[in-house]
């Protein structure tokens, strides 16, 4: 009898144990934050020299460095290249610290022929264009599975297609596009006329041109770093792109599945594949890099 009760107990040990609830992650600071989130290194160097009373908590190696830029409370970290390393790094801020709003800064690819290096683009809507279909070719047509659609016009065999996000049980939602905030575009756009922008490099590399700020328009990412004229001019087309990156869309669609508002400052670092000559983002990324960051500053002096 007595090893038959051991038995049960074990049994009731073992059933408790599987049907303990999973524990939240544990919230690492409290106060209500924006976090402004970069991809890689020189992208957030401006912002980390603005920060003040900095402390820093490191999650799965990533390092968010709580402080204030002008005032206002804000998580600094880096996402990481690619739209896998954005979506993981947005989502633990999000379960991590207090954030009431997400601000991509960086650099992008200028797609649209009337943008030019160093200018900053604040675009009111992001899609990826690489969540596609490779379609299988037959006597020179393409032929799509019977799930998908030709929502946009194709390049070669790549059918970019919308993203399924999950809706609690229901059908899921398919989206073509993320918005960003309007109350927070509406921000940039008075924050726009009072930011001075960079036109030459520490190593006295200028610009020919003064470079501009635009509010509005469509930007596009997807895990291709692009360098390629012809790629450029359909997604331009397609798109109605100005800007293209590997992040900004991945962090749009987690800020738009938690409900997050959402803004991304992109500052054009090349012209992916658009230029007569090499790629110049070698030379211009600090440059474009220190812009986006001079507009994420006067963009969060105004914040309420």
């Amino acid at each position: 009898m007595k090893s038959a009760y051991l038995a049960m107990s074990l049994i009731f040990l073992c059933v408790g144990a599987i049907d303990e609830p999973i524990h939240a992650a544990e919230i690492l600071d409290r106060t209500p934050r924006t976090a402004v989130m970069s991809a890689f290194e020189p992208e957030w160097t401006a912002l980390k020299a603005m920060l003040s009373g900095r402390e820093d908590h490191v999650v799965n190696g990533t390092v968010f460095a709580t402080g204030t830029i002008e005032h206002q409370p804000v998580v600094l970290f880096l996402s990481g290249i690619s739209m896998v390393n954005a979506a993981m790094s947005t989502q633990v801020a999000l379960d991590r610290f207090t954030i009431k709003r997400i601000v991509f800064s960086g650099i992008a690819g200028g797609v649209n022929p009337d943008l030019e290096i160093g200018d900053v683009v604040v675009p009111d809507e992001w899609s990826q264009y690489l969540e596609a279909v490779f379609a299988r070719e037959n006597a020179g047509s393409y032929t799509l599975p019977g799930y998908a659609q030709k929502t946009l016009t194709n390049f070669g065999m790549i059918f970019p297609q919308p993203v399924q996000i999950a809706t609690g049980g229901h059908e899921p939602e398919k989206r073509l596009w993320f918005p960003v905030d309007t109350q927070l575009l509406a921000i940039a756009r008075t924050a726009a006329g009072t930011v001075v922008l960079k036109d030459c490099t520490p190593e006295h590399k200028c610009l020919l041109h003064k470079p501009k700020i635009v509010i509005g328009g469509h930007g596009v990412s997807g895990q291709a770093f692009v360098d390629n004229a012809a790629f450029r001019e359909y997604v331009y087309k397609t798109f109605d792109a100005s800007v293209l990156d590997m992040e900004s869309a991945s962090a749009a669609h987690v800020a738009y599945a938690n409900k997050t508002p959402f803004i991304a400052f992109r500052s054009l670092s090349d012209l992916a594949g658009g230029g007569s000559g090499a790629n110049e983002m070698g030379t211009f990324f600090q440059l474009a890099s220190d812009n986006s960051a001079a507009f994420v500053r006067e963009f969060l002096k105004r914040l309420p």
